[in-house]
């Protein structure tokens, strides 16, 4: 998913937060404030071809008609030809979903995981996919890829022949920053789970126009325990194929597990945690930016963007009341707290310090693919500098107090 790029800002009051440097450079960012035309909230982000795929195209029929009804078919018609090409491609879904269960059904049902997974959870844009790419360089570990998220139900057949002949399919970078794309590349399990059919925050960007979905699934605040525990056999059952695939540890990244580790500590007792942190105050225009950048590609309608930052604010209230809340039941050897500045600032030895902390391996066999990374890629980002107007700052620091106060950007 689009979600954390490679970021770096500063942290004073009425401070400019910045962020990698779009194709469009002269394309500023609006601060998070909504706007209703998509010609505005589209200035500054990549390129996505028509005929790359959306997050829909994983899905199966039935899956993809629930979708479209509760959304109560309210498609604009410049999205049809959408609508269409998601709906012709989900019968080959089902297809190969019944081959791969007739060649794999008897090897899932032993499989087991390749030790412990390691789960990478934080806010939106806060560092957790620059963590996650920086984690899997070191190969004796792995990750859900972007395929396998996108394709869950039959990528132990299909994945090879996307590799070798379908790259062209995926644009270079993705939309919002200069991060790259690929098959291959590390991803998170949240789109997995959105094709399965399971409730997800992230069917919201389907029809963006309408009443938020599934916030309830950021915390599990008042969902039933018979539909939590489908969630988590759900998730299992994906994170075994994809061990399987992998023959490998997992590392996984979800900002929508952030509010959830209470039930993932205990579906997986030999499960990590790293959490991490960065300035609120280049959260929020960050995150704002993310969701607009997303609804443009993804919408089945013609965004309009209105309420986006009440979505924000709303989204990290509700994430962290949890997190704070169910942390305090996982045992504290097993969760480790990391700041984006630290790693942005000191690349090398914070990893050094979360091998360490979680006790995931020699540090050195993998430290000197991180330095190449810094002297190759870390120092050559460019970033672009916008300023958070005080009313905005001042709205964040109110309803984020927690936040600020807790990882120490007061």
């Amino acid at each position: 998913m689009a979600e954390t790029s490679h970021e770096s800002e500063s942290t004073s009051s009425g401070h400019a937060a910045s962020e990698t440097l779009p194709i469009n450079s002269k394309a500023a960012s609006n601060g998070g404030k909504s706007t209703n035309t998509s010609q505005k909230a589209n200035r500054g982000f990549h390129s996505y071809p028509f005929y790359a795929p959306r997050f829909w195209h994983g899905m199966l029929p039935r899956t993809w008609v629930n979708l479209l009804k509760s959304g109560r078919f309210k498609v604009h018609p410049t999205r049809l030809p959408l609508v269409l090409g998601v709906s012709a491609f989900t019968p080959f879904n089902a297809i190969l979903t019944g081959v791969q269960k007739l060649l794999f059904s008897t090897r899932l049902q032993s499989a087991e995981m390749h030790g412990a997974p390691v789960f990478i959870v934080g806010h939106w844009r806060s560092g957790t996919t620059l963590l996650h790419e920086l984690m899997v360089k070191d190969e004796r570990l792995s990750s859900p890829s972007t395929y396998q998220c996108f394709s869950p139900h039959h990528f132990l057949i299909s994945e090879w022949f996307f590799r070798k002949f379908c790259g062209w399919l995926l644009p270079g970078k993705r939309p919002i920053d200069n991060m790259a794309t690929g098959w291959d590349r590390p991803q998170e399990d949240e789109f997995a789970l959105l094709s399965l059919g399971l409730p997800s925050p992230y069917r919201r960007m389907a029809f963006p126009n309408q009443d938020w979905v599934d916030s309830d699934y950021l915390d599990f605040e008042g969902v039933d325990d018979r539909a939590i525990q489908h969630w988590l056999l759900s998730l299992r059952k994906f994170l075994l194929a994809v061990s399987t695939s992998t023959q490998r540890p997992l590392i996984i990244k979800s900002p929508t597990h952030t509010g959830r580790i209470k039930w993932l500590a205990q579906e997986f007792p030999d499960a990590k945690f790293i959490h991490i942190s960065r300035d609120p105050r280049a959260i929020f225009p960050s995150t704002c930016r993310l969701w607009k950048g997303l609804d443009e590609v993804q919408a089945l309608q013609r965004p309009k963007h209105d309420g986006i930052e009440e979505y924000v604010i709303t989204c990290l209230q509700r994430m962290y009341r949890a997190f704070h809340e169910q942390r305090k039941s996982i045992d504290p050897n097993r969760i480790i707290d990391v700041r984006y500045e630290d790693l942005t600032a000191a690349p090398v030895e914070t990893l050094r310090s979360i091998f360490s902390d979680l006790r995931l391996g020699d540090f050195e066999s993998v430290q000197p693919l991180i330095e190449s990374w810094v002297e190759n890629e870390h120092r050559s980002y460019q970033t672009n500098r916008h300023k958070l107007p005080p009313e905005q700052e001042a709205k964040i620091r109110e309803a984020w107090a927690e936040y600020f106060e807790t990882y120490g950007y007061i």
